[in-house]
């Protein structure tokens, strides 16, 4: 086993139109505004730019996203990442009764040298660490979609 390899799915129940919560997740350099853990995203291009992540755990991660998909009619956002994460993330967006669910899927290997270090011991704070952000990353679409 790769003990720097990770498979994450995260599901959202959001009491918001499909299309609110699409046009939320597609303006990616606006996820500082309400993800607090999204610290920084600069578009480089029409479809890349660099974001800075920082949750509970005292370390920054620096990612380059370049758009693979970006598919409205199907719900779909996905992106391939490179430098201390390498790999895809996607959202997958549908109507559900009562508002939208927002999947989560990222399968990345961790390039960030002290995180390959610290691979084995730390993979259970590392996995902590993704689940706040994530808890905190939909309380805080819920509060923007809620404003918006």
């Amino acid at each position: 086993m790769d003990w720097s390899h990770y498979r994450f799915r995260d599901v959202w129940n959001l009491r918001a139109p499909r299309a609110d919560v699409y046009a939320a997740l597609e303006r990616a350099e606006d996820y500082p505004q309400w993800w607090p853990q999204v610290r920084e995203v600069t578009p480089v291009g029409e479809r890349s730019g660099t974001a800075r992540f920082r949750s509970f755990l005292p370390y920054d991660l620096f990612v380059t996203a370049d758009e693979r998909r970006r598919d409205p009619e199907a719900g779909i956002l996905e992106i391939a990442m490179t430098g201390d994460l390498d790999g895809w993330a996607r959202w997958t967006v549908t109507a559900v009764p009562g508002g939208t669910r927002a999947v989560y899927d990222q399968e990345v290997v961790v390039r960030k040298p002290l995180m390959r270090r610290l691979a084995v011991p730390g993979r259970p704070a590392f996995l902590l660490n993704h689940a706040l952000m994530m808890r905190a990353g939909e309380r805080g679409l819920k509060a923007y979609l809620g404003r918006s």
